[in-house]
């Protein structure tokens, strides 16, 4: 009978709603951070026995990243994280800049003095990452000061339009975060936004945001040819053909 009941609360556990949630956000986060590394295998097994699931929200998980392109699934073949796609991320790119461009106008005819205390309070914090080298931190708190500027405009889930948009050109910006003074730069943008948005100048809270996002993709955009390996189309890329007869990129 114990042994029943056991058994019992695993089937619950498994069926209550978030438990794929769960393991669908934790393997986005490590993917994004690039703490599984693009071109790497993945074993559902290894992922049971981490999570004390069964295979059930494993896959579940798996498929969610599967519909991002954030994993590759062949039948009787294998997992693995997939490679960056550039034109996936420029595409991001673009459709990110058209809608904050929107965004941090609407900003500068809503702020509040609030709303100024929060986003000064996110590039202290900024800052304070960069003195303190935490690189791999910075670009959490980089979507939080956008996503406040989503939220002050007053079409708050224009950032979560983004963030399903943007999951490759997040890799990239992983990628650029080490760049010598990359993200020292990026603050000092975030803070002219922040400027234009305190004066309420729609038009400079837009030029701002424009040569911040423009100058930032320059950056990732090196990424491309400096690590090449990471990347799906780079050129001169061998691809593997599976038993199937389809091509693609196995590990790396």
């Amino acid at each position: 009978m114990p042994h029943k009941s056991a058994n019992f609360s695993l089937i619950m556990l498994e069926r209550a709603p978030g438990k794929s949630d769960q393991i669908y956000e934790s393997l986005r986060r490590l993917i994004v951070r690039l703490e599984m590394a693009p071109g790497s295998a993945i074993s559902e097994k290894d992922l049971c026995a981490s999570f004390e699931v069964s295979r059930t929200p494993v896959r579940e998980a798996l498929q969610r990243l599967a519909e991002e392109d954030l994993v590759n699934i062949y039948p009787h073949s294998g997992t693995w994280v997939s490679r960056i796609s550039f034109p996936v991320a420029e595409e991001g790119f673009v459709l990110r800049r058209a809608l904050e461009v929107e965004s941090v106008r609407r900003a500068a005819e809503r702020l509040t003095d609030e709303d100024a205390v929060e986003l000064d309070g996110l590039l202290l914090r900024m800052r304070r990452i960069l003195r303190e080298g935490r690189l791999e931190d910075y670009l959490e708190l980089d979507d939080e000061f956008h996503a406040a500027i989503a939220r002050v405009s007053g079409f708050p889930r224009i950032w979560k339009f983004i963030t399903l948009a943007k999951v490759h050109l997040d890799r990239m910006r992983q990628l650029s975060a080490p760049v010598p003074g990359h993200l020292a730069d990026v603050t000092e943008q975030h803070a002219a936004i922040v400027r234009a948005l305190v004066k309420r100048n729609a038009t400079q809270a837009e030029l701002a945001m424009r040569v911040h996002l423009d100058s930032s993709f320059e950056v990732m955009a090196g990424m491309y040819h400096d690590k090449a390996a990471l990347f799906e189309d780079a050129p001169g890329r061998p691809r593997r053909r599976t038993g199937e007869g389809a091509w693609h990129d196995r590990g790396a």
